[in-house]
C-alpha cells in the first residue's frame, strides 16, 4: 500500500452546509480548504465534486446556514476569510489584522491560535463568534467586532514563549498556548455559550456573554487541551467534553458530560482503550444517549450515554480521528491523514432494541430516500465512493443462524438422523405501496439475476433498491436501437417493506423523497409515472405476444415438418402455411426479425415494439411530465399494436381451432415408420 492508492488528506476539523446534496467542509493540513458534495449525481465521487473554499490549511470553516455560498474560513495569523462562491469575492474580516508572524504568544494583543474556531449561531445566522483568548462576535458579517468575554484561559507567561530554536524561530501561532481551542452554543437556549480552553479551563455564559463561569471538572487533570465540546441534543443543561493531554505525554482518553450545565461532571471512558487519547465526542440527534468518540487510533460508541463504550470501527481504517459532525443522519469523520468518510445511515443504530445482539434476524425502518439521479461504483478508481442511489435496507442477521436456500434444487446430503435440517427458506425482500400492493420482490432464490438478493453474511447486510417497478418483459435475442425496457420510478410518497425468512415476516414503513432541486410536481411525477407504467404495459404484452407467435409456429412445424413428402395432407399444410404466414405478418409488424446484431437496426428499419421503447426511455429521463407529443406518439404506436394483437387473438380463436380440427380429422400419426407406414 502506498499513498498512490489511498486518500491521505489530514483535516483538522469538519462541518457540513444545507446545500441539496449537503457538502463536507475541512482544512487540511499542507494544502487548502475544500468542500466537497458527500454524494453525486454520477457514479463517484470526483474532481467535478470539489473545489477550495474559503481560509487556510489550519483553519474552522462555517458555512452560512441559509446561504451556503457564503463561507467563514480561518487561517493561522488569525486571518478569517469571508468568501462568496457564487461571485468568487473573498473579503478579509481578522477580529484584530495585526499581522503577528514571529512574534511568540505573549509579545501579542490576541493569541489567535494556528487552528481557532469559528461558529455561526444556531439562532441567528448573522451572529458569528471567533476567539483568541477572548471570545468575539460579529454582527454584521466581520465589518466590526466585540469581545464579549475576559481571557478565558490561564493566562499563564510561561506557557506563551516564542517557539522553535535553538538555531531558528518559527513562530507561526502553530504552536501559541493559552487560547480558546472550542466553542459551543446551545441550541436549546440562545446566549447560553460554552467555551474550552487548550490549557484546561471551561467556562459557560448563560447570559449571551455577559458574565462567564469557570466550571472546569473538579479532579480533570491539570493543562488538558480541551478539543470539543457538544452540546446535549435532549437536554438544555447537558454537555460532552472531549479533552487530550498527549503533548503531556499522557495518552489517556478524557470524554466529560454534564446535566446541571458545568456544575457536576462524570468521566465517560469505560471501554475506550487506555491509549486511545480522544479528541471528539458527538451525540446522536435522534437517539438519547447514543454517543460517538473519535480517539487517535480510531472510532468508538456508547449506546448509554457514555458509561460504556465500544470499538465501532468497522472498515475505517485504523487512523487518527480529528472531528467528527452528524447530518442527516450520517456520521462524517475528518481524520489525520485518511481524509473523509461517512458512514451512510445511522438508522439502524437508532432503531437497536435491547440485547439486539440476541435477535436471529431484524429489518429496520429505512430512512427517508431521495428519488434523484446517481448510481455507486464498485471501483471508482482514484474518486471518492458514491452513495448507493436508491431505498437502502439494513437487516441483521445472527452469526450462525441458517443462511438462506439460494439454490433450492440443488442436491445436498441428508441430515442424520435426529439432525435437523438447517436449510431455511428463501429469504425475500418484498416492496409494496402504502395500501399494500405489491410493487417488486427481490428473494435469494430468484431465477432471474435481477430479482436475486446476493450475498447475505451473518451481521449487518444492506440492500439497495432503485424505487423502479419490474422492467417491462423482453425475448431472448431481441435487438433494439435506442429504446430500454426500464421500469417506472415510483412517485415520492409512503411505501412498505417487507421481510421474510423463515417465520420472520415484518412489515415496515418509509418515505421517498422528492429531489428539492428539481421543478417537477408530485402531479408531474406522477403523469410520468402513469405514462412508464402503462407504456411498460404494453410493450411487455408486445413481447409476451411475439413469444406466443414463436411458440405456435413452432408446434405447428412439429405436426406439419413429417408431412413435407408425404401425399394426402395438403389441405392441412395449407392451412399450416396460412396461418404461419400471418404470424409472420404480425411479428414483423411488431418486431424487426432481421435484426441479429447492434448495428443491424441501420440498416432494417425498427418496428413497433422499439419504436414504444424508445419513447419509453426519452420520457424515463428525468423527472417531467410527458411531452404533448410524446403523449401523441405513444398512442398512435399503441393503436397500431393493438391492432396487430386483435390479429393476433383472431387467429388463435379462429383460425388455429380449425388447424386442430384438421389434425384431429386426419389422424396424424404421433410415430411414422419406415415405408410412410404408422403404428
Amino acid at each position: 500500500s502506498t499513498y498512490f492508492n489511498q486518500p491521505t488528506a489530514q483535516f483538522y476539523r469538519v462541518t457540513t452546509d444545507n446545500h441539496f446534496p449537503y457538502r463536507i467542509y475541512g482544512a487540511q493540513q499542507d494544502n487548502s480548504t475544500l468542500r466537497i458534495l458527500h454524494r453525486s449525481d454520477g457514479s463517484s465521487i470526483g474532481e467535478r465534486d470539489w473545489e477550495p473554499s474559503a481560509g487556510g490549511e489550519s483553519g474552522h470553516l462555517a458555512p452560512h446556514p441559509v446561504n451556503p455560498d457564503i463561507v467563514y474560513g480561518g487561517s493561522y495569523g488569525g486571518l478569517l476569510e469571508r468568501l462568496n462562491h457564487d461571485t468568487s469575492e473573498s473579503r478579509m474580516v481578522d477580529v484584530w489584522p495585526d499581522n503577528p508572524m514571529g512574534y511568540g504568544a505573549i509579545d501579542i494583543r490576541y493569541r489567535f491560535q494556528w487552528n481557532f474556531p469559528i461558529l455561526i449561531s444556531p439562532h441567528d445566522p448573522d451572529v458569528i463568534y471567533a476567539a483568541a483568548q477572548m471570545l468575539f462576535r460579529t454582527n454584521n458579517e466581520g465589518q466590526s467586532w466585540q469581545q464579549i468575554s475576559p481571557d478565558l484561559t490561564r493566562n499563564d507567561p510561561s506557557t506563551m514563549g516564542k517557539s522553535g530554536g535553538p538555531i531558528t524561530k518559527d513562530d507561526t501561532s502553530v504552536e501559541y498556548y493559552g487560547t480558546i481551542f472550542a466553542i459551543a452554543e446551545s441550541h436549546h437556549e440562545a446566549g447560553v455559550i460554552w467555551t474550552g480552553s487548550d490549557d484546561g479551563l471551561i467556562h459557560i455564559s448563560r447570559d449571551d456573554g455577559e458574565s462567564w463561569t469557570d466550571v472546569t471538572p473538579r479532579g480533570m487533570p491539570e493543562w488538558m487541551m480541551i478539543n470539543s465540546i457538544e452540546i446535549n441534543p435532549f437536554d438544555p443543561a447537558g454537555a460532552y467534553v472531549a479533552g487530550t493531554r498527549y503533548k503531556s505525554d499522557d495518552f489517556s482518553p478524557y470524554l466529560y458530560k454534564t446535566d446541571d450545565y458545568g456544575q457536576s461532571w462524570e468521566l465517560i471512558t469505560d471501554g475506550i482503550d487506555a491509549e486511545h487519547f480522544t479528541r471528539v465526542v458527538r451525540a446522536d440527534p435522534e437517539r438519547e444517549g447514543l454517543l460517538y468518540a473519535g480517539t487517535e487510533l480510531g472510532m468508538y460508541v456508547s449506546f448509554n450515554d457514555g458509561e460504556d463504550w465500544e470499538a465501532f470501527q468497522l472498515n475505517l481504517p485504523i487512523t487518527p480521528v480529528t472531528d467528527l459532525t452528524i447530518k442527516n443522519d450520517d456520521l462524517i469523520v475528518a481524520t489525520q491523514g485518511r481524509s473523509f468518510w461517512i458512514l451512510d445511515d445511522l438508522t439502524p443504530l437508532h432503531q437497536l432494541q435491547g440485547n439486539w445482539e440476541d435477535a436471529a434476524v431484524e429489518v429496520y425502518s429505512p430512512r427517508p430516500s431521495y428519488r434523484m439521479g446517481g448510481s455507486a461504483s464498485s471501483d471508482p478508481g482514484n474518486a471518492g465512493h458514491n452513495l448507493p442511489n436508491g431505498v437502502i435496507v439494513q437487516y441483521y442477521m445472527a452469526e450462525g443462524f441458517p443462511e438462506p436456500d439460494t439454490d433450492p434444487d440443488a442436491e445436498g446430503d441428508e441430515p442424520a438422523a435426529g439432525e435437523a435440517d438447517e436449510k431455511m427458506p428463501a429469504l425475500s425482500l418484498e416492496f409494496l405501496t402504502e395500501d399494500g400492493e405489491s410493487i417488486r420482490t427481490f428473494s435469494s432464490d430468484a431465477e432471474e439475476d435481477s430479482d436475486k438478493i446476493e450475498g447475505v453474511e451473518a451481521g449487518f447486510n444492506q440492500f439497495v433498491w432503485n424505487m423502479r417497478y419490474p422492467n417491462a418483459e423482453g425475448f431472448d435475442g431481441i435487438i433494439m436501437w435506442a429504446g430500454n425496457l426500464t421500469g417506472p420510478k415510483v412517485v415520492p410518497g409512503t411505501y412498505q417493506l417487507r421481510m421474510r425468512y423463515g417465520d420472520y415476516d415484518e412489515t415496515r414503513s418509509f418515505e421517498i423523497l422528492p429531489d428539492p432541486r428539481i421543478s417537477a410536481t408530485q402531479e408531474d411525477m406522477q403523469a410520468q409515472f402513469d405514462f412508464l407504467l402503462s407504456t411498460n404495459q404494453k410493450l411487455t404484452e408486445t413481447h409476451q405476444a411475439i413469444k406466443r407467435i414463436r411458440e405456435i409456429r413452432d408446434q405447428i412445424d412439429l405436426v406439419v415438418t413429417p408431412l413435407e413428402d408425404r401425399a394426402g395432407y395438403d389441405s392441412l399444410k395449407d392451412r399450416a402455411a396460412f396461418i404461419k404466414e400471418e404470424l409472420k405478418s404480425i411479428e414483423e409488424a411488431l418486431y424487426q426479425t432481421q435484426n441479429e446484431s447492434n448495428q443491424d437496426p441501420l440498416n432494417y428499419p425498427i418496428r413497433l415494439n422499439n419504436k414504444l421503447a424508445s419513447v419509453n426511455r426519452l420520457v424515463n429521463r428525468g423527472s417531467y411530465r410527458p411531452t404533448n407529443q410524446s403523449v401523441a406518439v405513444r398512442n398512435e404506436l399503441v393503436t397500431e399494436i393493438d391492432s396487430e394483437l386483435e390479429n393476433l387473438t383472431r387467429i388463435v380463436e379462429d383460425e388455429l381451432p380449425m388447424f386442430n380440427n384438421l389434425v384431429r380429422e386426419q389422424a396424424i400419426p404421433a410415430v411414422w415408420l419406415d415405408g410412410g407406414d404408422s403404428n
